[in-house]
């Protein structure tokens, strides 16, 4: 408790940082204030019908930060901005030029990509759009469009998901944390009063043990989460001995951190997107006049319905995200080669490709070990809900542990610029 005050009085007293997290406060607002400006001719009634109990639409109304529960301007969230990323970083592994941009040329080489992730937001937010609306029509739910004005509905929604791709990146630039993740957590915390409000309304005394137990895997949750992003290896470094001079310098030992981790919270993200998009399209193609067309859609948005199905799918794309994450964001030749030119070396390991061999090695067991918890508290909710017949819970669990994972980052951001400060 001492510590926790000491640590405010600190921040209080930063006036940067204190600059800093009223930005991003600042930002925060501007983004709640728009996901409650709806675009014309909803009809509210059909959309509450349509959004209670159906899991997908739940799970895209966090990426949106609730904007999707009124059809607001900013309905899309920031999807469009995390499918583009997944596309870039996925034509990494397909074009040398590209991974050599994001991993070799420095700060220059990742700003370029990153510009390469936000043009091609622009189509997909599009595609999005008129997938969604074409949908919502359909459904009865938003009024038929003339030309003109399914343009500017389109517009104004592209429109809205660019400029929360904006602010994201102001908060990451400006503020505290980072801005794509920040604003995912505050949609879901400003829709957890109401979720919490429904299960309290909703509550049966025969549902007490299904409660009891959804309070159980939330602790469960949040427990494993913090020793999960807390844990690490760490791997023995020695500094060779050198004379310059009449002074002899090195000779210390150190050590190199390897995360459990080391993806974080992304997979989560990463593997959502993946089952969101896909999924908007096929119903949108659901609709189809092609008999073809019309059937396959209805196959794939049946396998999607079932749970199993859905949740080994979930667990696969969490798990094999992790790996792909952890590959493109850690590099064991590069950290191979920086100890070399530093004159480090890990004791009992030859410098050069066998210390990369040996750092490969052992990040792969502990990927191993954050995938498959990664995958497994992906997939907890959805037993649970299977167990206990409570909807709430299937959007909760993955809610709970983007939440938990973005205050342990943001916590562990600002008492790095607390150090940094004091020193």
């Amino acid at each position: 408790m001492n510590s926790f005050i000491y640590k405010t009085k600190l921040v209080l007293g930063d006036k940067i940082l204190r600059s800093r997290i009223i930005f991003t406060l600042f930002v925060l607002v501007l983004f709640r204030f728009m996901a409650t400006i709806p675009i014309p001719g909803i009809d509210a009634l059909k959309l509450q019908q349509f959004l209670s109990g159906n899991d997908f639409f739940g799970l895209l109304n966090i990426f949106s930060g609730g904007g999707l529960s009124n059809l607001s301007i900013i309905m899309l969230g920031v999807s469009p901005y995390i499918t583009s990323s997944i596309i870039m970083q996925l034509m990494t592994v397909m074009f040398p030029k590209l991974k050599a941009m994001y991993q070799e040329e420095g700060d220059a080489g990742r700003k370029k990509f990153t510009q390469y992730s936000r043009l091609l937001t622009v189509p997909l937010a599009l595609m999005q759009g008129y997938a969604f609306i074409v949908l919502l029509q359909n459904q009865g739910i938003l009024a038929n469009l003339g030309t003109f004005s399914l343009i500017t509905n389109l517009v104004v929604i592209a429109t809205g998901s660019i400029l929360l791709m904006w602010l994201g990146e102001l908060i990451s630039e400006f503020g505290v944390g980072n801005g794509v993740s920040i604003i995912i957590f505050a949609g879901i915390v400003s829709v957890l009063p109401s979720s919490v409000g429904q299960l309290i309304f909703t509550f049966e005394p025969s549902q007490l043990p299904s409660y009891i137990g959804l309070a159980a895997a939330s602790a469960l949750i949040i427990w494993g989460v913090v020793i999960i992003t807390e844990a690490e290896r760490p791997i023995p470094v020695t500094y060779a001995k050198q004379v310059r001079g009449n002074k002899m310098y090195g000779g210390v030992s150190t050590y190199l951190p390897l995360r459990v981790n080391q993806a974080g919270v992304i997979p989560i993200i990463f593997a959502l997107s993946i089952l969101l998009f896909p999924q908007m399209i096929v119903r949108f193609l659901s609709n189809s006049a092609n008999a073809v067309v019309q059937k396959v859609s209805e196959v794939i948005l049946s396998l999607l319905s079932n749970q199993i199905f859905y949740g080994v799918v979930y667990f696969l794309l969490v798990f094999a995200f992790t790996y792909f994450y952890t590959a493109i964001t850690f590099d064991p030749d590069t950290i191979s080669k920086n100890l070399q030119r530093g004159g480090a070396f890990i004791p009992g390991v030859r410098p050069g490709v066998s210390t990369s061999q040996y750092i490969a090695k052992v990040l792969f067991r502990l990927t191993m070990i954050g995938a498959l918890f990664l995958g497994i508290i992906a997939v907890l909710p959805l037993i649970v809900k299977g167990i206990t017949g409570i909807n709430a819970i299937a959007v909760g669990g993955t809610s709970l542990l983007i939440v938990v994972s973005v205050v342990i980052d943001l916590v562990k951001k600002i008492d790095a610029q607390i150090s940094a400060r004091e020193y």
